[in-house]
């Protein structure tokens, strides 16, 4: 991974804080994983208020049916699996 050396500043309390947390020499990767958190979350609050559909009805052919219909199919298959299950445990 490329990576590129910035300059920020921190006040001192919040330096001595993640050095208790993490040391000295950890301080770098812990801010990384920090800021990587915060984009994450940022990126997922902006999709969440933008109001764009989670998928798309066409990459969901399955779901083109009720739901009502959808939902007692994968019931039906898994209790066929449990079933199943059940027998060969007897044996």
């Amino acid at each position: 991974m490329k990576v590129k050396r910035a300059h920020i500043l921190l006040p001192y309390d919040l330096v001595k804080e993640i050095d208790s947390i993490v040391g000295p020499r950890g301080r770098s990767a812990f801010l990384v994983e920090t800021a990587r958190e915060a984009v994450r979350r940022r990126k997922l609050l902006r999709f969440l208020e933008s109001g764009t559909p989670a998928w798309k009805d066409a990459d969901h052919p399955e779901l083109g049916r009720s739901a009502a219909e959808f939902v007692r199919e994968l019931r039906q298959e898994s209790e066929k699996k449990r079933t199943r299950k059940q027998r060969r445990a007897k044996k």
